[in-house]
């Protein structure tokens, strides 16, 4: 029966002198302290691994990891051997633990999210997605472990963003943290995904509309077009001309490249891939939209055509001919004219529809297939929306000369009554 060793006591392990060849101090249970030449003392446990052979852990040094700290240690390999656990397989396995936790940041995971999700989006959600990440999120939590992220960290990085007035931008940033959490714990990488749980920390977004001028505003804005004091850029004056002619949404009328426009035939056809609902990932809408010329659009298009015909698009942009015009330039346009915070680029679709409807008597579903809106019923959806096509061809005529007679100052007689199919 092999000998007992008496336990250690503190005064002993803190006494023990250093001898010219290294010796130890048993306390037990296989547990001894290490003295070294140099004085340095070390806790180790001896124990016998399931194949039959001794190894042995280290505990720490001493006096840094106390007498009482060190058989702690012991009891913890005793307990993990008593289960059939190698314990230093085991503290192996957590020392690799704590290096992928510290090396699976939240900018890491979030890059990982963000490749996955690239076949399913459009270029321009993925270069939104990830520029309002490195510019919003990487720089406050982005090298942080994405483990150890708290509920406070998360609230501060988007109160921050809520403070320099872009609320909307926050609670789209808190959702997509929240699927980059979520994304990180499918893959065995555990997190409290702090921002899921925030429900009531931002403040509420509320919805508002496009500005857009009324019906009867529209003889005072055609005629600052008209008379340019703003002194806009000819083919930013055509954009806004055009936006007002076809209503088309402006993101759509921006990036039109000439090779859509038959200028002889007078049709202008935008393939369902550049259309809004063309983009959706789920069910997109592949039905190509007719633009519907009028007799005066088809003449804009003309005398544009003499301007940026060389170009691939019909408004290229200033500076580099072979991009689309700015998505500012419209906006910045109408702002020089005198009209910012009553009408903005969508508010020509606004405009459009409501004069439509309430001057010039037309059905609501004539105009809505015009603008190329979404169906709210699904049945009706199920129809090609070609269906219209003549009488959205006589709606569009109808709109230009509208136009014409309002710049002219002419009294404009409203006709409820007009033939919708």
């Amino acid at each position: 029966m092999p000998k007992l060793a008496t336990p250690l006591t503190d005064i002993q392990c803190r006494t023990a002198k250093p001898k010219e060849k290294i010796y130890t101090i048993a306390d037990g249970q296989g547990m001894y302290l290490e003295i070294f030449p140099s004085g340095a003392k070390k806790w180790r446990m001896a124990y016998r691994q399931a194949n039959g052979k001794t190894n042995r852990l280290t505990f720490g040094s001493y006096p840094e990891v106390t007498l009482l700290d060190a058989r702690a240690k012991r009891l913890e390999a005793r307990k993990l051997l008593i289960i059939g656990t190698d314990p230093a397989i085991h503290r192996d396995q957590i020392k690799q633990l704590s290096t992928d936790a510290a090396l699976n940041t939240f900018e890491k995971i979030a890059r990982e999210w963000h490749n996955t999700r690239l076949p399913a989006w459009s270029a321009s959600t993925a270069r939104e997605t990830i520029n309002r990440l490195e510019k919003d999120i990487f720089p406050e939590i982005g090298k942080l472990p994405i483990g150890s992220i708290t509920h406070q960290q998360m609230i501060a990085a988007l109160r921050k963003i809520e403070q320099r007035g872009a609320g909307e931008v926050a609670h789209r940033l808190k959702a997509t943290c929240a699927r980059v959490f979520s994304y990180a714990n499918q893959h065995g990488i555990d997190n409290r995904n702090p921002a899921a749980d925030l429900k009531e920390v931002l403040k509420p977004i509320k919805s508002k509309h496009f500005a857009a001028i009324s019906p009867d505003d529209l003889p005072a804005f055609l005629n600052a077009l008209k008379e340019n004091n703003a002194r806009l850029y000819l083919p930013t004056r055509f954009a806004i001309r055009l936006m007002l002619l076809i209503f088309v949404r402006s993101s759509e009328l921006r990036t039109t490249p000439w090779s859509e426009i038959n200028l002889e035939a007078g049709e202008w056809v935008i393939p369902w891939q550049r259309m809004k609902r063309g983009k959706l990932t789920m069910n997109p809408d592949t039905t190509d939209h007719h633009v519907c010329l009028s007799r005066q659009a088809l003449e804009l298009l003309r005398e544009l055509h003499k301007f940026t015909g060389g170009s691939k698009y019909i408004l290229p942009n200033q500076r580099d001919h072979e991009q689309p015009m700015s998505g500012d330039a419209m906006r910045m346009a109408i702002n020089r004219m005198g009209y910012e915070g009553l009408m903005t680029t969508h508010g020509f679709r606004a405009l459009a529809m409501t004069t439509l409807k309430e001057k010039l008597g037309y059905q609501h579903d004539i105009v809505d297939r015009q603008l190329a809106h979404a169906h709210k019923d699904k049945i009706a959806s199920a129809y090609d929306r070609a269906q219209f096509l003549e009488a959205r061809k006589a709606m569009m005529q109808h709109w230009a000369d509208y136009l014409d007679e309002v710049a002219a100052g002419k009294v404009v007689e409203v006709n409820f009554n007009k033939s919708a199919a």
